[in-house]
């Protein structure tokens, strides 16, 4: 039986292909709505199979959809728009956009549906579809600013984790780690959890080497405490003394362990600077009361 010819890759055909594709691209990148549809319908005419036309189709229509600016009246219908933005719309266009290209094209559409939840009250129950979250999803310092005043519109916002978490990201992109240390030993006290979210959402070099040295030099004992991390602000103090005057700006009133610890470490930092022996040493020995795990770190250096 004769060898079959090896199928050849027709160049035209393949080129042109390449180029209608890269047409409805470009219109999408200048946010055309129009042109892409119809650079989107030659590519279909020329190659009614193309693997990328679903994909292009979807990236087009949440452009169109873009065009509504109509302000959300319940909290459903904001769910609506951001999962499909999030889960639908996002994953295609880095598919097809590349990661960086992708989070500027989508910056514009998480702003709008910012803008379009201005209205929508916060709700414990669904956090993630008030304005000051979808604004950290814009992820620009301008966008940043916008969260904060969201968040500020939050009545008692300081003692809500989802918000909270919130500020704190937002003036991290605007400001840097330095001015929110006192928001994140808050929430470490209040949330442990959300805490650690918003620590990895920051991905700050110096948080990431310093909870790892907290999670490598901090033992608790297994099974000991529920939620070591709220231990971490106190265990940043004998970490790193000279963040006491930023840290002291954290407001306390869960009158928890974690907290009255951080408060013993504050005080003896202050007693080691006045040279009090006598109080330094009943100090010492009331924080080995209330965290021996504490206890050790603080006198590692001493």
């Amino acid at each position: 039986m004769p060898a079959q010819p090896t199928p050849q890759l027709d160049l035209f055909e393949h080129s042109r292909d390449t180029m209608l594709r890269n047409d409805v691209l470009d219109a999408l990148q200048r946010r055309d709505a129009d042109a892409a549809t119809l650079a989107w319908h030659a590519l279909a005419d020329f190659e009614p199979r193309h693997e990328a036309l679903p994909a292009l189709a979807g990236l087009i229509a949440a452009l169109e959809s873009a065009r509504n600016n109509t302000l959300f009246r319940v909290h459903a219908e904001a769910a609506v728009a951001r999962e499909q933005l999030a889960r639908s719309v996002a994953p295609v266009a880095q598919s097809q956009f590349g990661a960086a290209t992708a989070a500027a094209w989508l910056a514009p559409l998480w702003r709008g549906l910012a803008d379009r939840a201005a209205a929508l009250p916060f709700s414990a129950a669904q956090t993630e579809d008030h304005a000051a979250a979808l604004w950290l999803n814009v992820g620009d310092a301008t966008a940043a600013i916008e969260a904060v005043k969201a968040v500020e519109g939050i009545e008692s916002w300081r003692r809500i984790p989802a918000p909270l978490g919130w500020m704190a990201l937002a003036r991290y992109r605007s400001e840097g780690l330095d001015n929110i240390w006192p928001l994140l030993a808050e929430l470490a006290w209040l949330a442990p959890q959300r805490f650690g979210q918003t620590a990895r959402a920051l991905a700050d070099p110096l948080l990431k080497r310093l909870l790892r040295r907290f999670d490598e030099q901090f033992d608790l004992g297994d099974g000991q405490v529920a939620d070591p991390l709220a231990w971490f602000p106190a265990w940043l103090l004998t970490e790193q003394p000279s963040l006491l005057p930023r840290l002291l700006g954290a407001r306390t009133g869960q009158h928890s362990e974690p907290e009255r610890g951080f408060g013993l470490v504050a005080e003896l930092l202050g007693l080691e600077r006045q040279g009090k022996h006598h109080e330094l040493i009943a100090g010492r020995k009331r924080l080995r009361d209330v965290q021996p795990a504490l206890y050790a770190a603080y006198m590692k250096t001493r």
